[in-house]
């Protein structure tokens, strides 16, 4: 009989080699809680097991066929405990963002009827806790130019060169082609 699973119980997987360098996965019995970066003594200390939850396995498959450009939606659920609503609000809105188009952070406020908050806009996407999935590379100034990206500029710039979106450098003030769209959100 299997072992009831602990309220508390996080477990994490990653992939090594994908264009955005290796990627961290936790989940939790609530879904998929963080995607991030791994340093060398994560892999150290050997508590990756992509077998240990059915959720996490799913969500390592799901990413790499990403990287490997054989699926642009995610169908996982997501754990968005710890985020406040407004934080909720543009997590959700940023996942109808659609693969290898940008938006601004000012027309996202914008839409969410939020008027001027793009700053605001753009500290919750600051705080998404699982980019690529969540695709917070989607997002850049209204100017067109680059922004910035927790993961670091290098990958958000490798992320959207997936999704066939070119960026000329891996700087803030870099443009991004095809120019910024004016989606309808």
């Amino acid at each position: 009989m299997p072992r009831p699973e602990s309220a508390s119980a996080v477990y994490s997987g990653v992939l090594h080699d994908t264009p955005a360098g290796a990627i961290a996965v936790w989940v939790t019995r609530n879904g998929v809680r963080r995607i991030g970066g791994v340093t060398p003594e994560m892999i150290e200390e050997g508590n990756w097991d992509p077998d240990a939850h059915p959720t996490l396995r799913v969500a390592l498959h799901q990413l790499d066929q990403y990287f490997n450009r054989r699926r642009q939606r995610f169908h996982l659920q997501l754990d968005f405990s710890g985020a406040t609503p407004f934080q909720r609000r543009i997590f959700e809105r940023l996942t109808e963002i659609p693969y290898g188009r940008i938006v601004s952070y000012g027309d996202i406020a914008d839409e969410m009827g939020v008027a001027g908050a793009a700053r605001a806009v753009g500290q919750a996407v600051g705080a998404n806790p699982l980019p690529i999935v969540v695709p917070c590379h989607r997002v850049v100034r209204s100017d067109g130019k680059l922004g910035g990206y927790s993961g670091g500029l290098r990958q958000k710039v490798a992320l959207l060169a997936i999704e066939g979106v070119a960026v000329d450098g891996h700087r803030p003030g870099s443009r991004v082609h095809p120019e910024l769209l004016r989606l309808s959100l």
